[in-house]
């Protein structure tokens, strides 16, 4: 062999080895991210149903049977429009007993302010004219008795005579009196009237009772009840929803009570027409918490509200919760400490070695946080295990890139935080 295939052969054995070496000592590659600045969103998604501001449930107060029944689910009614009607012949009959009985208080009330005025005063004038004769008579008994022509005992009878008359004048007087406009039989009358016209009204009331009317104007809802049944008090027959602003209402966890306001914007798509989106806001928020579901009530209201929408229709809403035009994001992956606070670390790459940041974090989506305060633009930060504080290393993008897209993550660090929850 020539001296010069020698040489040839030693010098790729020492750059192998050199290459070896430099592989050997080389620090380990760890996924890393370069930070930046970008836009971040933060939402909350929940689910809502379409609800009109007022519902009405229209029930009987009478125990009856359906006659008939006017209005189908989905119909417009207006004010005073008939629903129901029950049976009404046992009311009517009361109606007309109550009447007959009004019309009797009334005649005896008559009665007693003109025959028996009449009546009464006539009595009054034979008991004085009975008393007249009654003390004249008693008069002439006594001069007869006095001559000695009679016995006493006639005297006895003239004066029981005249004690006679006069009772009979003060009970006819009592009764001119009783006749008066004050007086007891007039008042009697008058009491008895009275309660026989309360009567007409309740039966006409009754009688009332067995029609049910649209209280306002309304799209019927549920029709409940079919001719022929049996209601009773307290159950629902037919209910209305009332014309007026649709609205959507949704539960949202309490844990996420504090990024809601009123005013923010949503977006919302309904389960049945998933190709048409459509704007709403956030009009109220409940000022109690459901203590069974813990879980707070959101009302939103719609600018313009889609025609196909119906009561009670399923949705899912969007709430715009947050938004950063631009920041400084950190992937979540990346954040060491509690999840919640406003405080984490990280770590970074610089200089071929590991340090540990400490963060002071703002807006957070299930995606990425804000940072103001511990890193720079252009910082790598490592996004999975690696090398502690102090050791080597080196920031292998592409690696972080790919972890971040395999847990869900992906290159825009400002994607949408999406709290999922149940009506």
């Amino acid at each position: 062999m020539s001296r010069r295939w020698i040489v040839t052969l030693a010098a790729l054995v020492i750059t192998g080895a050199a290459l070896i070496g430099w592989w050997a000592l080389r620090p380990p590659a760890v996924p890393a991210v370069e930070v930046r600045a970008a836009p971040l969103v933060r939402t909350l998604l929940f689910s809502a149903r379409v609800a009109t501001s007022s519902r009405v449930e229209v029930g009987s107060t009478l125990t009856g049977r359906v006659q008939d029944v006017a209005v189908r689910e989905g119909a417009s009614v207006r004010r005073g429009d008939v629903l129901v009607r029950l049976e009404s012949e046992e009311l009517l009959a009361s109606l007309a007993q109550a009447r007959a009985a009004e019309r009797q208080a009334e005649a005896r009330l008559a009665g007693l302010r003109s025959t028996g005025r009449t009546t009464a005063r006539a009595g009054v004038a034979q008991a004085d004219s009975v008393l007249v004769a009654a003390q004249a008579e008693l008069g002439r008994t006594q001069d007869l008795v006095a001559r000695g022509f009679v016995s006493e005992a006639r005297l006895d009878e003239a004066r029981r005579a005249v004690a006679v008359a006069q009772a009979q004048q003060s009970a006819a007087g009592a009764q001119r009196a009783a006749n008066e406009d004050q007086g007891t039989d007039v008042a009697q009358a008058q009491a008895q009237l009275a309660l026989a016209r309360s009567g007409t009204t309740l039966a006409q009331a009754r009688l009332d009772q067995a029609v049910l009317t649209a209280p306002a104007d309304a799209r019927v809802l549920l029709r409940a009840v079919e001719p022929g049944q049996i209601v009773q008090p307290g159950r629902a027959l037919v209910t209305l929803a009332l014309v007026g602003p649709v609205q959507l209402v949704g539960q949202v966890d309490e844990r996420y009570l504090e990024q809601l306001q009123i005013g923010q914007p949503a977006t919302v798509v309904a389960d049945a027409f998933p190709g048409q989106r459509f704007a709403a806001q956030v009009q109220v928020i409940a000022p109690l918490v459901d203590a069974q579901r813990g879980a707070v009530e959101v009302k939103l209201s719609m600018p313009q509200a889609p025609v196909f929408l119906r009561e009670d229709m399923t949705l899912s809403v969007q709430v715009e919760s947050g938004r950063r035009a631009s920041a400084l994001v950190v992937p979540i992956q990346a954040l060491a400490g509690d999840p919640a606070s406003s405080a984490a670390t990280v770590r970074v790459v610089r200089g071929g070695r590991v340090e540990e940041r400490a963060l002071r974090l703002g807006l957070r989506t299930l995606e990425a946080a804000e940072v103001l305060d511990g890193l720079t633009a252009g910082d790598l930060v490592l996004v999975g295990p690696g090398p502690e504080p102090g050791k080597r290393a080196r920031a292998d993008t592409e690696a972080g890139a790919a972890l971040r897209t395999a847990r869900g993550g992906g290159e825009d660090a400002g994607a949408a935080m999406s709290n999922a929850m149940g009506r």
